[in-house]
């Protein structure tokens, strides 16, 4: 799948198959630049949240950033999901199922990954796999890119991951690092042991949204983020690594030898956007509960909620802070949203929000 980006002269490259995804820098003239372009003018990621409900709310030990209870309202329908993908088709790759709960309990679930593929997208999501079944893993191997099972330290996390390897599903683990989590992951780091057979461990950072607390947050000057981003810098691991964007801070502060054409700072507004089961578009899943990022999807269009104030709002910041720093194209100043997330504290940090 190939998208020419004309307005902000980019061309950017997706295989549905394996997932390999590769975009040029600016072209000028017929010649790639080498400078990144900003971003580009529809979303290339859509993270959805279809889910309202959530089967293991007060029962996984993770602080839920979506404040998930059993019942919060209603899950998205299949008719608001199908008009996001009519209004996608053609211009956006892949699709990042989530929301309050998990996706594969959702009334309409095999419905809904069997539309995607309807509209040429390829559908991901992340589960706890509280409640997955072998039936539902063949389901996720028939349709899906790839499904990522949220580490809970609990007895279902195991069962889940065996039941999407034995279907030989792509299966990812996220792991969100934090000042309870932080020491396990060293260790398994250390030891090699995070489940043998899949295909990546991402490592989330911790926010303190939601039911987050900012006690939780890792903190710049703790020895153990030092430690376990010189672990990451040596890889030679029997699974790929990965970080979520607002991990780009601690990379380019603690780690060597990663290559610094894998890095790219905040993606929110740039390239995706989060749409709740509410049919509010926002330009991050973590403004979910902040109505001021909101754009109506009853009211307005996906182009024009991505071209709205708002959305250049949150790219403000992603446009301006640290504007000093030798290393801002990798890292943009940190989060947007929760600024004090950001692994840093070099003198050049300067923070800028409207």
């Amino acid at each position: 799948m190939i998208k020419i980006d004309k307005k902000n002269k980019f061309i950017s490259v997706f295989n549905p198959n394996t997932g390999f995804y590769i975009r040029t820098g600016v072209i000028k003239d017929g010649k790639d630049t080498g400078k990144d372009p900003f971003m580009a003018s529809f979303p290339e990621l859509l993270d959805i949240g279809i889910m309202q409900t959530c089967v293991c709310a007060h029962k996984c030990n993770v602080d839920c950033y979506q404040k998930a209870i059993e019942e919060s309202g209603k899950n998205m329908s299949i008719k608001n999901f199908e008009s996001i993908l009519k209004q996608s088709k053609g211009k956006l790759f892949q699709v990042a199922l989530g929301g309050r709960g998990d996706v594969d309990t959702h009334e309409n679930f095999e419905e809904i990954v069997k539309l995607c593929r309807k509209y040429n997208i390829v559908p991901n999501f992340t589960t706890s796999g509280f409640l997955m079944t072998k039936e539902k893993a063949n389901i996720c191997k028939k349709y899906c890119g790839a499904v990522a099972i949220s580490e809970h330290f609990a007895d279902y996390t195991e069962k889940a991951l065996n039941l999407l390897l034995e279907s030989g599903v792509k299966t990812n683990i996220h792991y969100v690092l934090s000042n309870k989590s932080i020491d396990t992951a060293i260790n398994r780091l250390k030891n090699n042991s995070f489940k043998y057979g899949i295909n990546a461990v991402i490592f989330l950072l911790y926010k303190p949204v939601g039911f987050g607390i900012e006690e939780n947050m890792l903190n710049h000057n703790d020895s153990r983020v030092k430690k376990f981003f010189e672990l990451i810098s040596k890889g030679n691991y029997h699974h790929k690594i990965g970080f979520d964007s607002c991990s780009c801070s601690g990379i380019v502060n603690f780690s060597n030898n990663i290559n610094s054409n894998s890095l790219d700072f905040c993606e929110g507004a740039r390239y995706s956007g989060y749409i709740d089961a509410n049919m509010n578009m926002m330009p991050c899943s973590f403004a979910n509960q902040n109505s001021d990022w909101f754009v109506s999807l009853k009211k307005y269009t996906i182009q024009e909620a991505w071209d709205s104030e708002i959305f250049e709002k949150f790219r403000y910041s992603l446009r301006n802070s640290c504007n000093k720093c030798k290393d801002r194209q990798k890292c943009a100043g940190g989060c947007p949203l929760i600024n004090q997330i950001t692994l840093c504290n070099r003198k050049e940090r300067k923070f800028k929000s409207l």
